[in-house]
C-alpha cells in the first residue's frame, strides 16, 4: 500500500528577529536559499498553530537570510514568530522532469539492490558538493551516492522503491 505523502513542505525555519522594523532571520531549506520567496503564501506552523503569511522581501545579509513579512512592522512581533517552520503547500513546487525528483519523495522508500536484497529505508539525502548522497537505515546505516544510471538504477515512486546497483557489504 503506497503512503500518502503530506500535502505540505517545510522549506525553512524563523530564528528569530532581526533589527526594529519587523525582519526576521530564517533558514531556507531550498536549493538557492533566496528561492524561499518564490512561494507564497507561507504557512507558519508551531505548536499545532498555523499562520498564514505572505513574504514581502528575502535578502542575503552578512549573518544569513532575513524576510520581510506582511504585517510584521516591529521588533516585538518578529520575535514572535520565532521557531515558526514555514511550510508550503506540494502544489506550490514546479513541475520535474521525468528523472527528477524531491528529496521529500524519495524519503522513507524501499531500497533494493539488483538481486533484489532490501538495504532499508531511504533516511534522508545530503549534499557533499561531488554528489548528493543517499542515507539508508537498514540492518545498519549506508551511505549510497546519487548517481542516476550507474548507482541509482530505477526510482518508482508508484512502487515506493529505489533499484540500486551497490553492494550490500559495502
Amino acid at each position: 500500500m503506497m503512503e500518502a505523502k503530506s500535502s505540505t513542505l517545510t522549506v525553512g525555519k524563523i530564528l528569530g528577529a532581526f533589527g526594529i522594523q519587523g525582519w526576521v532571520k530564517l533558514q531556507s531549506y531550498t536549493d538557492n536559499p533566496l528561492d524561499i520567496m518564490k512561494y507564497q503564501p507561507w504557512q507558519l506552523v508551531k505548536h499545532n498553530q498555523t499562520l498564514t503569511i505572505h513574504c514581502q522581501k528575502v535578502q542575503q545579509n552578512t549573518k544569513g537570510i532575513i524576510a520581510l513579512l506582511a504585517g510584521v512592522n516591529d521588533r516585538d512581533a518578529a520575535q514572535v514568530l520565532s521557531g515558526y517552520e514555514i511550510q508550503i503547500q506540494r502544489e506550490q513546487l514546479p513541475a520535474l522532469a521525468e528523472d527528477e525528483f524531491y528529496w521529500s519523495d524519495l524519503e522513507g522508500l524501499t531500497v533494493i539492490t539488483l538481486q533484489g536484497q532490501v538495504l532499508g529505508k531511504v533516511s534522508h539525502l545530503l549534499e557533499t558538493g561531488a554528489n548528493d548522497v543517499m542515507v539508508v537505515s537498514g540492518e545498519r546505516e549506508r551511505w549510497i551516492p546519487w548517481l542516476m544510471d550507474s548507482v541509482i538504477k530505477q526510482v518508482s515512486l508508484a512502487n515506493q522503491q529505489i533499484q540500486v546497483d551497490w553492494d550490500p557489504d559495502f
